[in-house]
């Protein structure tokens, strides 16, 4: 479960003292696990910032990244990480669904199909300089019968993610094909 917009809280120790003290700036579990997998110390804040939604989905997640990173109250010295993930399916930036029915539809509309997910990051260093860029992964969905649509709807794995999946648990069943890094998913 993500945490709540301003909430702190910490990563796995280091295994070594030699990384200026580190902020992720997001409450995603996906990101939490990858900064842990690096064995990286790190304190979680999640930003409340209000997030584009509109406009070229290139510009949109290093944009909403770059909100993220700059909204933290971070001291002198910290490295501070941020992300933002879309979907796009036919040039529209898909978002993250309102409710049960708005992620079927999601479901509808990408099944039997290919997709993008963009991610944007953005990592202010010890000086606060920062650094962006930009990752992609090419998506494409298996033809998807309505009760695999419903058992996914049901599962609730859709809530607060863009596109309305997931591809780290049940979400992989979704999936026909991956062109790119499942860590950008």
């Amino acid at each position: 479960m993500p945490d709540l917009p301003g909430s702190r809280s910490r990563g796995v120790p280091a295994r070594s003292g030699t990384t200026p003290p580190i902020i992720l700036a997001s409450g995603s579990p996906q990101r939490s696990e990858i900064l842990s997998k690096l064995g990286l110390d790190f304190e979680v804040v999640v930003p409340g910032v209000e997030e584009l939604d509109a406009g070229d989905p290139e510009f949109l997640v290093i944009e909403n990244a770059r909100r993220k990173a700059h909204a933290i109250d971070r001291p002198a010295g910290t490295l501070v990480i941020a992300c933002d993930t879309d979907v796009v399916l036919d040039g529209e930036v898909l978002g993250k669904p309102a409710d049960a029915a708005e992620s079927r539809a999601y479901l509808d509309r990408m099944s039997g199909r290919g997709h993008t997910v963009m991610s944007g990051l953005v990592v202010l260093d010890e000086a606060g300089e920062e650094r962006s860029g930009l990752d992609r992964s090419e998506v494409v969905f298996k033809s998807l019968s309505d009760a695999e649509k419903q058992r996914y709807v049901e599962f609730g794995e859709w809530e607060g993610r863009s596109g309305g999946y997931a591809i780290q648990t049940l979400g992989s069943t979704l999936v026909e094909r991956l062109e790119g890094s499942v860590s950008n998913l």
